[in-house]
């Protein structure tokens, strides 16, 4: 059998060397149809996974975009001797100058990528679990690139963390809040008054509201609003249009229009008014934690008076009266996203090699993260990698 071949898994027994751990089966699925049952089901509590790992997402990510990026489905799902689910990793597998790399699904639209893990068993798991992992993975695949790792999630550790790791190219802002905490807590009084003050502006329009999308003819209407005016916005920027890659359009209205219990699998935020959107924000959540994918805002006179940093205080105030503990605003540091964010979460990047083709691989991809990284920290390397960028690019 090949690893091409459809409905096709395979199974290995852990091998000798690791009896110490539960895992005892490793499954290695390459079609999406025939992982869904067991993924969906790791969706369900008493599981650790962040909502980037959600099939509705990752699986329209891997059909519209990964394929035609020539990566293929590589789920690992591990058991016990009892045939329980461990965990699952949705990963995808390419292929490139005779190396085979496996990373996460989901490309640069995921903020943060793990495993979908059985809670108790992350709690517990240890370095003989991964070995006894990753060993049946060493004949399809030379090096794994597990990139924008959490550390943590929900206050437990990442199992990946016991993993050789290194810092990641980004970070990620991130808001703690207390659920039940005064306003204050989370933005500032005189922040609060400032855009108190700009808002007057904006409320003065007919129609003016802020409100989450539920019904799909808005979902829609919001979506092909943004992906008129953030090709402008990012042209103004000087910056690539990722939205323009092949697939990533489609990609992301079928994961906002998807649906998850009472909301979406993404969903989008938005400050509008009869004649006009005028910002929004879309994320994905989990009842504790928001996190930002894409926003944009308008390109109309109604911009200057900060609409995303309005619409933003509308959504932490809404996601702190429904009890969540965080929220971050997606990968990069900038300004506006300092101005509500203080924290960061620790995220990491873990390359590892499978095979001794394997090694070189792994070294040539932890230097090139690490000069990423050290670009992006030094504000003279970075001006000057965005100028050969928008130079050449």
């Amino acid at each position: 059998m090949t690893m091409a071949a459809a409905m096709q898994s395979r199974t290995a027994e852990a091998p000798a060397r690791s009896k110490t751990s539960r895992i005892a089966q490793v499954d290695i699925v390459t079609d999406l149809g025939e992982a869904e049952a067991a993924w969906r089901a790791f969706e369900e509590s008493g599981h650790l996974f962040t909502p980037y790992q959600r099939f509705d997402l990752l699986a329209p990510w891997q059909q519209l975009v990964g394929e035609r990026e020539g990566a293929s489905p590589f789920i690992v799902i591990a058991r016990d001797a009892e045939q329980r689910p461990l965990l699952l990793l949705p990963l995808s597998l390419r292929q490139s100058h005779g190396v085979r790399t496996a990373c996460f699904m989901g490309g640069k639209h995921t903020t943060y990528n793990m495993g979908l893990w059985n809670a108790e068993f992350a709690a517990q798991a240890v370095l003989a679990d991964l070995d006894a992992l990753l060993a049946p993975l060493r004949e399809h695949v030379d090096v794994l690139s597990l990139t924008q790792q959490p550390k943590r999630w929900h206050d437990q550790q990442n199992p990946f963390a016991l993993l050789p790791q290194q810092c990641s190219v980004n970070g990620c802002p991130l808001l703690a809040m207390e659920p039940a905490g005064p306003p204050a807590s989370r933005i500032s009084n005189s922040f609060r008054r400032r855009l108190k003050s700009k808002e007057k502006k904006l409320q003065a329009l007919a129609g003016y509201r802020y409100h989450l999308a539920t019904e799909d003819a808005d979902i829609v209407r919001l979506l092909d609003w943004f992906f008129r005016v953030k090709p402008a916005r990012m042209a103004e920027q000087k910056l690539p249009n990722v939205f323009a890659e092949p697939g990533i359009e489609q990609f992301i209205r079928s994961a906002c229009l998807a649906r998850r219990g009472d909301g979406r699998v993404i969903d989008i935020h938005a400050l509008e008014c009869d004649e006009d959107v005028i910002a929004i924000f879309a994320g994905v959540a989990d009842g504790q934690r928001l996190s930002m994918m894409f926003n944009t805002y308008t390109m109309s006179e109604h911009a200057r008076y900060s609409p995303g940093l309005i619409l933003m205080r509308y959504i932490i105030d809404g996601c702190a009266e429904r009890g969540y503990c965080s929220l971050d605003l997606g990968i990069g540091s900038d300004d506006y996203k300092r101005m509500f964010c203080k924290d960061d979460e620790e995220i990491f990047d873990s390359f590892v090699p499978l095979t001794s083709r394997g090694k070189l691989a792994a070294m040539a991809m932890s230097s090139l993260s690490r000069g990423k990284r050290m670009v992006k920290q030094n504000q003279m390397l970075f001006d000057l990698a965005r100028t050969l960028r928008q130079a050449f690019g």
